[in-house]
């Protein structure tokens, strides 16, 4: 390690450290790398503009992040919500069952864990809430858990994220995570059961059977949006940067003038947060490049396949200790910051062993949001407290079951690697 990457690290900690927002602290320690080594400081400049304009891919991001906003602010969740109350509320434990199923529906059309546990999660926490049918601990525990779905189905931010520093098909890695989003539901799924049974939570009014139709009309135009999306991409109409495009219209024009839900002041505040979080997930992006420019200069990668073809380390030892470290990075770093700036040092290792980059950007993503909820620092657990104001104790003493269930689901995807490729193979995907 050379000193210029040393001072690199140390002083990306100690600006981490002061309270630094993550993007600033990459940029500063980046041009603090260029000046300890004697090069131009113009070159911070250059990687960020350089790499944000030569990416098409990244538009991706804004849209989504403004199409999962629009669902919030409309009526849209509301009508879902009616939807998976229709279909899953009847048995014990429903409302727990209902947020799962939700945040299944809701994830193909925000691509946010983030935005899955902000917008429908809060909703789904009030109503477990209500009449204290469910513990505050509870509700809190199992929309943090069911919101890691949100970016595993299409479409997927983190993915878009992946692809750009993979050079891996968007469409391919959307794909891939179908399989392992229903089977991370179906975990927890399996678990409500369990527990409801345990503990005899209570079971909800059933819906009446002649009411489902007439739910399921009102929920009908909101369902359409991810099979537009995902037809729009592998029917080869568009790009998925184009189909993103499409989704936030889509989103939009049914809010306005189909639900007529949205008015011209709910617009306006969409449009400022959605502009707020973009310019955060870009500046991450911006100081992610600034930083891999420096990993590359450093030839950290290289360096890290050399020494593990100097051993007899196997695909699934890999990919295990890889899981092993990115839950851990989860309890302090954000997906972003993962997807960006460590993903990149193992990617030539991948090749070198042989392992399908598609296969690794899915398992690499649910490794990912499964850290997110990783005690004692997960984001989405201080999202949710900030959102609901339930206490961190409360929350993760009801975590652990679904923490362990979806452990279990990445494993199966980690050593059965088909649960991911097969889908992408039935539409061409030769890796």
């Amino acid at each position: 390690m050379s000193t210029g990457f040393l001072v690199l690290l140390l002083g990306f900690l100690a600006m981490g450290a002061i309270g630094m927002p993550v993007g600033f602290a990459m940029i500063n320690a980046g041009v603090l790398y260029l000046w300890v080594t004697g090069q131009d400081l113009a070159l911070a400049a250059e990687q960020v503009l350089n790499s944000l304009f030569n990416s098409f891919v990244l538009l991706a991001v804004p849209l989504f992040i403004f199409a999962a906003n629009i669902m919030n602010a409309g009526t849209i969740s509301n009508r879902l919500l009616d939807f998976c109350q229709a279909l899953v509320g009847r048995f014990r434990g429903g409302l727990a069952q209902v947020n799962i199923v939700a945040s299944l529906i809701f994830s193909g059309m925000s691509g946010s864990a983030i935005a899955d546990a902000a917008g429908i999660g809060r909703l789904m926490i009030d109503m477990m809430r209500e009449r204290e049918r469910y513990t505050p601990g509870f509700a809190a525990a199992i929309t943090a858990a069911s919101a890691t779905i949100g970016p595993i189905i299409p479409p997927s931010i983190p993915m878009v994220l992946y692809a750009l520093v993979s050079n891996t098909s968007v469409g391919y890695l959307f794909l891939g995570g179908i399989l392992p989003g229903l089977l991370m539901g179906l975990a927890l799924m399996a678990a409500v059961v369990v527990i409801a049974r345990r503990r005899n939570f209570p079971t909800e009014r059933s819906v009446p059977l002649r009411a489902v139709p007439r739910i399921t009309v009102r929920a009908f135009p909101a369902l359409l949006l991810p099979v537009i999306l995902l037809g729009a991409i592998y029917g080869g109409v568009t790009t998925p940067t184009e189909a993103a495009s499409i989704a936030a219209a889509y989103a939009l024009l049914l809010a306005v003038f189909g639900y007529r839900a949205l008015s011209l002041r709910g617009l306006y505040g969409v449009l400022v947060e959605s502009t707020r979080s973009s310019a955060v997930v870009t500046l991450i992006i911006a100081g992610a490049f600034v930083v891999n420019y420096v990993v590359a200069a450093e030839q950290v990668p290289a360096q890290l396949a050399a020494w593990l073809a100097g051993r007899e380390v196997s695909p699934t030892v890999f990919l295990l200790l890889v899981a092993l470290a990115f839950l851990l990075a989860g309890c302090f770093l954000d997906a972003t910051t993962m997807l960006l700036v460590l993903v990149p040092l193992v990617l030539p290792s991948l090749d070198h062993l042989g392992i399908d980059r598609v296969h690794f950007g899915v398992t690499i993503t649910v490794n990912i949001m499964i850290g997110l909820i990783t005690p004692p620092y997960g984001v989405l657990l201080f999202v949710i407290n900030g959102l609901t104001g339930i206490s961190l104790r409360e929350t993760i003493a009801e975590l652990w079951p679904f923490l362990g269930v979806l452990l279990a689901a990445l494993l199966v995807m980690l050593l059965v690697p088909e649960t991911v490729l097969w889908l992408p193979r039935q539409f061409g995907y030769g890796g």
